[in-house]
């Protein structure tokens, strides 16, 4: 059974596999097969937004944890952190409105907003895992 002790292993755990899932996602779209795409950019959704409920369940449970490290590793701890989060906030209306115009078939804006969904996306999931190692695994 999971414990909310478990919940920040699960979180990096789904933002790893939503990195893997939106990586795929894109090497299948560079290659026009749009139906693995589409499965692919569907499933890293859905992982974004089981870590979502997660977070807001453990922090509901546990609140926030402050970095333990001092010196350097705590400014490169804050210098992932902050990016993080802002952009964090902004991936989600980005990812709706991408998915909305994937899944109503409108390529052209679809592929507009998603060149710059893509790398943000990716950047909050590899960084997700990276604040969770630094705040859980370091100290």
């Amino acid at each position: 059974m999971i414990t909310v002790d478990d919940l920040p292993t699960l979180n990096a755990t789904l933002n790893g596999i939503s990195a893997v899932l939106l990586s795929v996602g894109y090497f299948f779209i560079r290659r026009k097969d749009r139906q693995r795409h589409k499965i692919c950019m569907l499933s890293a959704f859905a992982m974004s937004v089981l870590f979502l409920i997660s977070y807001v369940i453990y922090h509901a449970q546990v609140g926030s944890k402050p970095f333990p490290g001092q010196g350097a590793m705590r400014a490169i701890y804050f210098s992932v952190l902050i990016p993080h989060v802002l952009l964090a906030a902004t991936i989600v209306p980005l990812a709706l409105i991408t998915l909305s115009r994937g899944l109503s078939n409108r390529i052209d804006p679809h592929r507009r907003i998603a060149r710059w969904t893509l790398p943000i996306w990716l950047y909050v999931s590899v960084t997700g895992v990276m604040v969770y190692l630094l705040l859980y695994k370091m100290y």
